[in-house]
């Protein structure tokens, strides 16, 4: 029993000594320019196989886990030379990396950052990536490149009009999109009444939208997350890069403070279209004002191996003046302390620190009676997160995310006035809190999950009068509460998982379910972006919007991994949605919102294709949406489901890109649509010899169909390794499609019993060029 005894320790020790594993952990950063690499991968391999994978994080940082013994291990990046190092590990090893930039092969370029994104094995679905070579490449209006207008061309992701930089996602409205900037949130996301977005390209280092199946670090919102990620700034040399278009200039400035250490970057954007308004001899359009500008701004320290500190900010604003007598102007400013800190060889930490304000003032001069009117949204917000590399088969995040909102939805100030005095709407104050927890699982080496689940709840806090409406919208009760009560908590568990099975290294099929839960609500009449559209937190009436969806998804790579096939369809179903009563005045009873407003569910399910050719010459992707989304709220339509404003059927996108040389880059986007749902007159009637219009069915017709052909070129003028320079060409829709803005009714001139129906186009030929450098 003894000799028994002592070989099965025996046999235990081998097989423990034969089982022990070690931690490989590091950044990974260009060589270049010091940056921190998002999603580089990191394969362990042995000869064709790879034993083991993993990506860095959006910090750069990756973890990797094997037995012991030696490996080769192989890191590689889109548009940077892989490299390959020898390990042995018989121990935990730090070993950080840079990545040297690619030598460009005409036929061999591959313009886009998709190949990190798309992950046949990961579960994660509807998740869209797009590098700022895409960007770069895609013809669009006034020949300002633009985040927003580049993500409308994908799969499930609508624009919300002609030329707008708005977006619907899966049936969702436009405020259900969540849009974080180095993870500050941004609640009105456009310049020019949204034609063209906040986000200057020159100062984006990495695009992530995320459609359907989100992580449970992300909350708020119940459509998508649309995380953009600033650059951090070269800590090897000192870049100026700038750009002069049709109606804008830019200037990026970045290098070292000190190098390897720490880095800068300063980006701004300004429009001069109020220059060309002053060549007027008409002074009714010289004393007119009109323009917006943008800065991003970004320090980062390293301050050892194991810690790095970020400062990052954004400021941006609109002003549009009529002469002396109107004003308005309106902009957001983020800001964001982030510290990371590497624990150990498998926990990572991400500790930040935000502010968020959206505000716009309304300027009235007007014989004597002069005022402003402002209004603002203004958070505060805490955000802890860890990552922890369990093992080879596990991946955890975890973490809590704290935010104190103020809302201020309108001041008067008067400047001697007799007839307008100083007022104010209460305030709204509200606090957010969630916990959230995910572990990727590499379940066998076809079945992979992740899994989690994120905890949130939303307090409304006085002071303020909080009122009980009756179902024809009228206060029947009014209940005052003093500063800091409590005065309801809403709390929801938003559970989330997603897995997918691969059948080889080619071909998987995924599938997900998610929660989302969403607190803060935009009020507007319009699609479009306007700056006195109303952000409102929940209230004793107005409930968390909450979102249930279910995803189905078929992928595979053809070709030599050359082309890319995705196919998924989901279903979502949504309660407490948001609309308005028939004839809702939404600015006259502010403080009593609720009044003007109905509640009830909603629905939305599609089918989403997606064809991308990413190597070679020519490149681009072929994208199509079919969807439907409804609402049914007791009150509207007869109490019947009713079309959603942002219901479309049909939406198809055709990108290219075609190389013809290193000095000419050509390129096209073809767009079609099916008419929004729209609500039209179903007749009219005369009263005291005015005409007055009315209306059954909500959202019951159609406007008419758009497309759109866009055309641009890129020259390259030089391209030395301390200068370069190029001219971009672009021709907004390049056949002339007169495609409807809005359509108006009227009476006939000749016959007032019959009704004109009056279609306006926005735009018509919009040719524009571009001059951009570096140095």
């Amino acid at each position: 029993m003894q000799k028994f005894s002592l070989a099965v320790l025996f046999f235990l020790c081998a097989t423990a000594l034969s089982a022990q594993k070690f931690t490989l952990s590091g950044t990974i950063k260009s060589k270049a320019k010091g940056e921190t690499l998002i999603g580089a991968s990191v394969r362990a391999v042995n000869g064709e196989q790879t034993i083991n994978g993993t990506v860095s994080n959006e910090y750069g940082f990756y973890s990797i886990t094997l037995e012991k013994g030696s490996y080769s291990i192989e890191f590689s990046a889109v548009g940077l030379q892989n490299q390959l190092k020898d390990i042995t590990l018989d121990k935990d090893v730090t070993l950080n990396i840079q990545l040297d930039d690619e030598v460009k092969n005409l036929e061999g370029v591959v313009v886009t950052a998709q190949s990190r994104g798309r992950s046949i094995s990961s579960p994660q679905m509807g998740i869209e990536r797009v590098s700022t070579k895409e960007i770069k490449n895609i013809p669009v209006l006034f020949g300002e490149r633009d985040i927003l207008k580049t993500i409308q061309l994908l799969p499930g992701i609508k624009s919300a009009g002609d030329g707008n930089s708005g977006f619907f996602v899966r049936g969702g409205a436009g405020d259900q999109n969540l849009i974080l900037l180095d993870e500050a949130p941004v609640y009105n996301a456009s310049h020019l009444l949204g034609f063209f977005s906040t986000f200057n390209s020159d100062a984006i280092k990495d695009i992530t939208v995320y459609k359907g199946g989100m992580p449970a670090q992300y909350g708020g919102r119940l459509a998508s997350v649309l995380d953009i990620k600033m650059n951090d700034g070269n800590n090897q040399d000192y870049n100026v890069s700038g750009g002069l278009g049709l109606i804008s200039a830019k200037l990026n400035v970045e290098g070292p403070i000190q190098k390897d250490k720490s880095s800068f970057l300063v980006t701004g954007r300004r429009t001069y279209v109020d220059a060309f308004l002053k060549l007027s001899s008409d002074s009714a359009v010289n004393s007119n004002t009109l323009y917006f500008y943008d800065l991003n701004a970004k320090l980062n320290y390293q301050l050892g191996e194991k810690d790095r500190l970020y400062l990052s900010g954004y400021f941006g604003k609109d002003v549009l003046g009529v002469g002396e007598t109107f004003g308005i102007d309106w902009g957001n400013a983020t800001g964001t302390l982030r510290w990371n800190h590497i624990y150990s060889s498998k926990l990572f930490s991400n500790t930040s620190m935000i502010f968020s304000n959206y505000n716009y003032k309304i300027s009235i001069r007007s014989g004597g009676d002069d005022f402003d009117i402002l209004s603002k949204i203004q958070d505060w917000n805490l955000k802890q997160e860890y990552q922890w590399y369990a093992g080879p088969r596990h991946n955890l995040r975890f973490g809590f995310n704290t935010i104190y909102h103020t809302i201020t939805p309108g001041e008067i100030k008067a400047y001697q006035s007799q007839s307008v005095n100083d007022a104010a709407l209460q305030k709204r104050f509200s606090w957010e809190n969630a916990a959230f927890i995910s572990d990727t699982w590499k379940a066998s080496d076809k079945l992979n999950l992740t899994y989690g689940l994120r905890a949130s709840s939303f307090s409304i806090l006085g002071k303020g009068d909080f009122y009980n409406i009756d179902a024809d919208g009228k206060v029947t009760d009014t209940m005052s509460y003093e500063k800091g009560d409590f005065v309801k908590t809403y709390v929801n568990l938003e559970p989330r998982i997603a897995a997918s099975y691969s059948f080889n290294t080619q071909t998987s099929l995924k599938a997900s379910y998610v929660r989302n839960v969403q607190n803060m609500h935009l009020v507007s009449n319009s699609t479009s972006s306007n700056p006195t559209d109303k952000w409102i937190a929940n209230t004793n009436l107005i409930k968390p919007e909450i979102a249930d969806q279910v995803s189905l998804g078929y992928y595979r790579n053809l070709f030599n991994n050359q082309f890319e096939l995705s196919v998924e369809t989901y279903y979502k179903w949504m309660q407490n949605q948001i609309d308005y009563r028939d004839g809702a005045d939404i600015f006259a009873n502010s403080d009593a919102i609720e009044s003007e407003l109905l509640f009830g569910k909603g629905r939305a399910y599609g089918l989403e294709l997606h064809l991308k050719k990413k190597a070679g010459k020519f490149t681009g992707w072929v994208s199509y949406t079919l969807s439907k989304t409804e609402r049914q709220i007791d009150g509207i339509n007869n109490n019947q489901w009713y079309n959603a404003r942002q219901d479309r059927t049909h939406d198809v996108s055709l990108v290219g890109s075609y190389q013809l040389n290193r000095k000419w880059t050509f390129s096209a986007a073809w767009v079609y649509y099916t008419g929004d749902a729209v609500t039209f007159p179903a007749g009219k009637y005369s009263i005291d010899g005015n005409t007055v219009y009315y209306y059954t069915e909500r959202n019951g017709y159609r406007m008419p169909d758009y497309h759109r052909l866009d055309l641009g070129a890129t020259c390259i003028l030089k391209q030395k390794k301390r200068w370069s320079s190029e001219l971009t060409f672009s021709l907004y829709n390049a056949y002339g499609r007169e495609n409807a803005y809005t359509i108006n009714f009227r009476d006939n001139a000749d016959d007032p019993n019959k009704t004109e129906a009056v279609r306006y186009a926005l735009f018509k030929f919009i040719p524009s060029v571009s001059y951009n450098f570096k140095f």
